[in-house]
């Protein structure tokens, strides 16, 4: 029997475009003779669409009726209701959740479909949290040794009542250029480059529209923009390094996603010692944040070959052309390849859970 494998795209999220991208890709290019596809779409007003509905949505988009629905536990059916009642249901035996951003990487699907006892790609609902929050996972990163930028963390409250000491406190423990981004949030959305006061503070208002917490980190000088893949549970792998040179003044939004003029370099031009190094940090971000499944590690290469941990990213881009898949392909590992050992990896992790007990018996004095 075909596994049925539930594709999860959209959700309430500013990377609600780039899902579709890769949820097309994800669709188009799972093994059919292993897999029965059930997509399974979310509007940006987190609606879920059922098959029929989110089929037709990966290509004219969300703005479409959709349906309320619920998940039995256990089960993994997902079932309609009409007027508050639930009608046929859709079974899944595993979930690929192809949610960028908020609600998606952060741990909230991950939770929703951990209560249902559904298997699911990726990292759990601790790792998805916390490599989504930029605030705390430069914390653990710390806290673990590893190499970072320094940075500092505001909320918008804070902002409001003291924008003034803030600035200044930015000015005195750090240096221009400042990279200002919203803590929870992914493809560059709100992220800006700061070269002076006014940058930072158009920079800083802008990253509070898409967050009540912020992240400043110290920019760096004639640096390189290395990533690595990462893929595995307890005993991950790391793929060959990549390079991107972009074509704007740092990789944002519209550097990734709208002017197709950024440069990806596979294999990036490292020296054997260097690709080592990034190799094992990107092994060892994963395993602090314990992770699972997949995920792609950003790093900053300096001219003297000093490599720094930028960030880490749980559900990375999918998409045919995506560092993530591509980096693997170089390594050896197809785009079709790749997703069926992600849904093993789910299945197994999501198996090895089952042996772990959920009540507890007070034992008899004997």
């Amino acid at each position: 029997m075909k596994i049925r494998v539930g594709v999860i795209f959209g959700g309430r999220s500013g990377e609600h475009e780039v899902s579709l991208q890769s949820a097309t890709s994800v669709i188009n290019y799972l093994d059919k003779e292993k897999f029965d596809i059930v997509p399974l779409g979310i509007s940006k007003e987190g609606k879920w669409l059922l098959p029929h509905e989110a089929k037709d949505a990966l290509s004219s988009g969300l703005d479409v009726p959709s349906t309320e629905v619920i998940l039995r536990g256990g089960t993994g059916d997902l079932i309609p209701l009409e007027n508050g009642v639930g009608v046929s249901a859709t079974k899944v035996d595993v979930v690929f959740p192809v949610l960028h951003g908020t609600y998606g990487e952060d741990g909230t699907i991950q939770g929703l479909l951990e209560l249902a006892q559904i298997p699911y790609v990726g990292s759990g609902v601790l790792a998805s949290a916390v490599g989504m929050d930029k605030a705390f996972m430069k914390d653990v990163f710390a806290v673990k040794g590893l190499p970072i930028v320094p940075y500092r963390v505001y909320t918008f409250k804070e902002w409001q009542s003291d924008m003034e000491g803030i600035l200044n406190e930015l000015e005195e423990s750090l240096e221009y250029p400042l990279f200002v981004k919203p803590a929870n949030l992914g493809s560059s959305v709100g992220v800006s480059k700061a070269k002076d006061i006014e940058g930072l503070k158009k920079g800083i208002h802008e990253a509070f529209r898409y967050d009540r917490k912020i992240v400043v980190e110290q920019g760096l000088s004639n640096i390189r923009e290395i990533e690595c893949s990462v893929l595995g549970n307890d005993e991950p792998i790391a793929s060959i390094p990549g390079e991107i040179i972009p074509n704007r003044d740092f990789y944002d939004y519209k550097a990734k996603y709208i002017d197709n003029a950024s440069e990806l370099i596979i294999p990036a031009k490292l020296k054997p010692e260097t690709k080592k190094r990034v190799q094992d940090l990107a092994v060892k971000a994963f395993k602090a944040l314990d992770s699972a499944g997949m995920a792609r590690v950003d790093f900053f290469v300096t001219q003297d070959e000093e490599v720094i941990l930028n960030e880490i990213n749980s559900i990375p881009g999918f998409t045919k052309i995506s560092m993530y898949p591509k980096l693997w392909e170089a390594s050896g590992i197809g785009y079709t390849e790749l997703l069926t050992r992600l849904i093993e990896l789910a299945l197994e992790r999501h198996q090895e859970k089952q042996r772990i007990e959920t009540s507890f018996a007070i034992p008899l004095d004997e």
